[in-house]
Order: structure tokens, then sequence, then C-alpha cells
């Protein structure tokens, strides 16, 4: 009896369909292409002018702004920045300056201890193996310290309009999962999932728009749907909002 349940039991596996990992992976997704188009249309038309809001004169600046704007607001580091620049103007008066000295200017950036580390860090690694000039290839950004690929993305885009990824911070992760453009958690996975679906000539675009859109309209708690252009476009209305 054991053996023909144990028989059963095999063909029946050896019959069964195979699971679809990609259909259960895209489940509840919404990456229909007319649907991506119109996403972009809608907030090209919103944003047309969307770009960083961290001041800098040059890619140096660019990159130190990007770092101290971690877990700060783009307002705070713009009020910091002005006096950090002109007390060091430049990747070698960082190099040469002493972590106390740049830590007193970015104090109320907060963590001001790693970021005046990884700023240092980078500052003698653009002088010593870059001859000064902030790298443009996302390989060589990201053997600064400090320096992710969300800095890198934004260096990238920004000072050198190269598009080398999309920038997900977290307003970008927030609206890729309201606006069901992927499920992942991983920031890179995010990325990775946005550059399948986003052409590649509105990666930088596409990033200061939602960007902008997270900070004025899809924001973390509350958000104002009834002013939002995307609102026909997203089922996340009716979801109970968190802070992600």
């Amino acid at each position: 009896m054991a053996t023909k349940k144990a028989a059963k039991k095999a063909v029946k596996k050896a019959v069964k369909p195979p699971a679809k990992k990609t259909a259960k992976k895209d489940a509840g997704l919404e990456l229909d292409p007319k649907r991506i188009e119109e996403l972009l249309r809608r907030l090209r038309a919103a944003y047309p002018d969307a770009e960083c809001a961290l001041l800098h004169t040059n890619a140096w600046e660019l990159l130190v702004a990007t770092i101290l704007s971690a877990q700060c607001t783009d307002a705070r580091v713009n009020m910091v920045t002005p006096q950090l620049f002109r007390r060091f103007p430049s990747p070698k008066a960082f190099a040469e300056a002493s972590l106390p000295a740049i830590e007193e200017e970015i104090r109320s950036t907060g963590f001001y201890h790693n970021k005046a580390k990884s700023i240092s860090g980078a500052a003698k690694r653009v002088v010593g193996e870059f001859g000064g000039k902030v790298p443009q290839t996302m390989e060589e950004l990201l053997t600064l310290p400090g320096v992710a690929r969300k800095t890198g993305n934004v260096v990238l885009g920004v000072a050198f309009k190269i598009a080398a990824g999309i920038v997900v911070d977290t307003h970008v992760l927030r609206l890729s999962h309201r606006l069901s453009l992927t499920r992942a958690e991983d920031p890179k996975r995010v990325e990775e999932d946005l550059m399948k679906i986003i052409p590649k000539d509105r990666w930088i675009a596409f990033s200061h728009e939602m960007i902008h859109h997270g900070r004025q309209i899809c924001i973390a708690r509350k958000p104002r749907c009834v002013d939002c252009p995307l609102e026909t476009l997203c089922n996340a209305a009716d979801k109970t909002w968190s802070s992600h």
C-alpha cells in the first residue's frame, strides 16, 4: 500500500506544472509600457524645471554636499556649505584639514564624525589618485569613502550629465512602491528594477522629478492625493500610510 501511495505522489509531482517564478515576481506590479509612458509624461509636465536642490559650483562641492545630505535636509546642508567651502575651497584644502576642523563646520548636519571622516578620506583619494578632480565613472566614484550608488548617481547626473543609473533616495523608494514599480526594499535592487522600465534618456530627469514629487505631494505621512497629477495612475490611495 505504501509503495502505491508513493508511486501516485511521484506521478502527481512529475505532471505538476512548474511554478511561474517570473509571474509571481511581477504579481501586483503595474509595468505596462503605456502606463509608464504616461507616468513620465505627467511627471515632466508637473516638474519641468526639476533639478538638484543642493547648492554647489562644481563636482567636488556637489559630492561633499551629497555626503552631508544623508539623514539631513537639503535646506540644512545649504545653510552649512557656503561657510564650509569658504574655509576649505578645494579637495586639497579638505585633505589637509584636521577632522575636528571639518567637524566644527558640519556639526549641525548630524552624524558629523562619520561624515567628516568620509569627506576627508574622499578628499585625500581625489587628490592622491585622481589629480584633484572628481572621477567621472561610477566604478571610480565608488572607491571614495562615503560614496554609494545614490551619491554616485547624483554627482554623475548633475555635475557631468552622465546617466549611469537612477538616484534612489527615501522619496524615490517610497514612490516606487506606491506606484507599483517595484517590490524590492534594497535601494540597489529598486534601482535595477527602475532602470529596466525607465528609458535611459530619462534617468536623470526622472530622479529629480520623483524627488520633487515626494517632497511636495507624495509625502511619507498624509500624502496630498487630491493634488496629485499621478493619482489616476496610482492604486495606493486607499492604503494606510506609513513613514515608508
